[in-house]
Protein backbone atom coordinates (compact mmCIF):
# COMPACT_ATOMS: atom_id res chain seq x y z
CA UNK A 1 0.00 0.00 0.00
CA UNK A 2 1.52 3.73 -0.66
CA UNK A 3 0.53 6.70 1.09
CA UNK A 4 0.87 10.35 -0.30
CA UNK A 5 0.81 13.14 1.00
CA UNK A 6 1.22 16.98 -0.04
CA UNK A 7 3.66 18.79 1.76
CA UNK A 8 6.10 21.46 1.94
CA UNK A 9 9.84 21.06 0.77
CA UNK A 10 11.83 21.44 3.08
CA UNK A 11 14.56 23.12 0.87
CA UNK A 12 12.71 26.09 -0.94
CA UNK A 13 9.47 25.74 0.65
CA UNK A 14 6.95 24.76 -2.66
CA UNK A 15 4.43 22.23 -2.28
CA UNK A 16 6.46 18.67 -2.62
CA UNK A 17 4.73 15.39 -2.68
CA UNK A 18 5.90 12.53 0.38
CA UNK A 19 5.05 8.89 -0.78
CA UNK A 20 4.71 6.42 2.00
CA UNK A 21 5.14 2.98 1.33
CA UNK A 22 3.65 0.86 4.02
CA UNK A 23 5.67 -2.74 3.19
CA UNK A 24 9.08 -1.54 2.17
CA UNK A 25 8.80 0.98 5.56
CA UNK A 26 10.08 3.91 2.84
CA UNK A 27 9.30 7.50 3.22
CA UNK A 28 10.14 9.46 -0.23
CA UNK A 29 10.46 13.50 -0.29
CA UNK A 30 10.25 14.80 -3.92
CA UNK A 31 9.91 18.59 -5.11
CA UNK A 32 9.86 19.23 -8.82
CA UNK A 33 10.54 23.28 -8.11
CA UNK A 34 13.77 22.93 -6.76
CA UNK A 35 14.78 18.76 -7.58
CA UNK A 36 14.92 18.20 -3.87
CA UNK A 37 14.88 13.89 -2.72
CA UNK A 38 15.11 12.78 0.44
CA UNK A 39 14.25 8.43 0.91
CA UNK A 40 14.82 7.21 4.58
CA UNK A 41 13.40 4.29 6.10
CA UNK A 42 10.19 5.30 8.05
CA UNK A 43 10.93 2.86 11.50
CA UNK A 44 14.68 4.08 11.88
CA UNK A 45 15.02 7.46 10.14
CA UNK A 46 18.05 6.31 8.77
CA UNK A 47 18.55 8.10 5.13
CA UNK A 48 18.69 5.86 2.31
CA UNK A 49 19.33 8.32 -0.25
CA UNK A 50 19.58 12.67 -0.47
CA UNK A 51 19.75 15.35 -3.48
CA UNK A 52 19.53 18.70 -2.07
CA UNK A 53 21.04 20.88 -4.81
CA UNK A 54 21.81 24.76 -3.12
CA UNK A 55 22.22 23.11 0.28
CA UNK A 56 25.98 22.48 1.32
CA UNK A 57 27.40 20.85 4.23
CA UNK A 58 28.75 22.66 6.96
CA UNK A 59 32.27 22.38 6.96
Amino acid sequence: MRVTQEVRCPNCGSYAERHYCVKTEITQTQCPTCDYLMINCSRTGKVVEAYAPGLYARR
